[in-house]
């Protein structure tokens, strides 16, 4: 049976809570077991994870999607329902983010519950055991595309309406504190289908994707399967790209240069792992297309600087480090790399913050050279309470929607520029 988006957000938002069931007559009980866990998933032991599913109005998923498991009978129906749960799931917190969806205590703007509701149902799809065989990696993957805005996401077809793709990210550093938040996944979910008046007047339609912190990830090509189709020729592609991602204390940053290597070790992704560069010793990505060392940004950065100074100023950052053609060791340059040099950082570092503007500019340069596309930095979002029991607080959340509100402010602005 095919499993359709609408039933499933009926049944999250109105059905009882489902317990795991036998299978039907003559056939052998499923189960939905305790998996085997990464170090991302480990994180779901604390109390405070379910807290802020729940605090989000999401907590229908994580209930109910074992028995929803449970009722797949074949793997193109196991398909079918992490396609329509991840789908949903998304929808619902593009939706509460937009104030479509009341439920739970958490201000709307809040990014953190997608992130903890993916990650147990993720859990539970880990500790499924059905009664034929299945690809737990592909539904793994399948569940976690969806539930990020890679499917059904399309742009309208309205004439005349400009398209801008955005990306944005899951927390991290969540060891530190796992109460942590991250404004470019807020600011997505805040902006996502949103239709807004841009500088020259005329409208636009914003679509965005929330990345995963994890260097896997984007081995397997997340990047390219997110942005490819905005980029490509057709009633999908954009007008204009551009990846955010959490920054600096105080202030927005728009990279000039985007660099080819991983450099950030010893700091981990979400999962643990490490990249393998060093600034001594950078490295390049698997599965990164050919490309040259650094990418410039076409965005119209000098235009953001002048379009939003206010509650934090914008800034064109365009510090670069590299190895200089014909040397072994790295040095930072401040008005961007030397001919010939090899890449160590771009502006925004060594880690998938840089990474996600290079690989998704590599291919718009590509695919779609005049389409204008470069990174944004935002603030790095505060005001928790320092007891860290509090999931929230008034300073924390007023930080999370100005923060959006500027990204907006800068999305709408420079369209006369090229």
């Amino acid at each position: 049976m095919r499993l359709s988006l609408v039933a499933v957000l009926a049944a999250s938002a109105l059905l009882p809570a489902l317990a795991v069931t036998p299978a039907q007559a003559g056939q052998a009980p499923c189960a939905v077991v305790a998996p085997q866990r990464g170090a991302e998933e480990r994180r779901l032991a604390d109390p405070r994870s379910a807290e802020l599913v729940t605090g989000g109005g999401l907590g229908g998923f994580t209930a109910r999607f074992p028995a929803a498991l449970c009722s797949v009978r074949s793997a193109p129906e196991a398909e079918e329902l992490t396609d329509s749960w991840g789908t949903a799931l998304w929808q619902a917190a593009v939706n509460r983010s937009q104030g479509r969806r009341p439920g739970g205590d958490l201000a709307p703007a809040d990014d953190r519950p997608l992130y903890w509701a993916r990650l147990a149902m993720v859990d539970q799809l880990a500790g499924w055991k059905p009664q034929f065989t299945v690809d737990a990696d592909a539904l793994r993957a399948r569940f976690e595309d969806a539930s990020r805005g890679l499917k059904e996401n399309d742009f309208g077809t309205a004439a005349g309406v400009k398209r801008i793709f955005v990306s944005g990210f899951d927390p991290f550093g969540l060891d530190g504190d796992l109460r942590t938040a991250n404004p470019s996944g807020s600011a997505a979910l805040s902006l996502n289908g949103r239709r807004v008046v841009l500088d020259d007047g005329s409208t636009a339609e914003i679509r965005a994707v929330v990345l995963p912190v994890r260097y896997a990830d984007f081995d397997h090509g997340i990047v390219e399967r997110a942005f490819a189709p905005r980029l490509a020729a057709g009633p999908r592609a954009a007008d204009r790209i551009t990846t955010i991602s959490q920054g600096y204390p105080g202030l927005f940053t728009v990279e000039a240069w985007a660099g080819r290597a991983r450099s950030a070790d010893p700091y981990p992704d979400n999962t643990g792992a490490l990249s393998g560069g060093t600034y001594q010793h950078p490295v390049v990505a698997p599965g990164m297309g050919p490309g040259a060392e650094f990418i410039p940004t076409t965005l119209p950065g000098a235009a953001w600087e002048a379009a939003a100074q206010s509650p934090y100023p914008v800034l064109v950052n365009t510090e670069v480090t590299e190895i200089p053609a014909g040397e072994s060791g790295p040095v930072d340059r401040a008005e961007g790399p030397t001919p010939g040099s090899r890449a160590v950082a771009g502006g925004g570092g060594g880690y998938l913050s840089n990474e996600v503007a290079y690989r998704s500019n590599r291919l718009r340069l590509e695919l779609r050279p005049e389409l204008p596309g470069g990174h944004l930095h935002t603030p790095v979002l505060t005001g928790l309470p320092a007891d860290r029991t509090r999931l929230t607080g008034t300073e924390f959340e007023q930080n999370e929607v100005a923060i959006t509100a500027e990204v907006l402010t800068l999305l709408r602005a420079g369209w006369l520029v090229r």
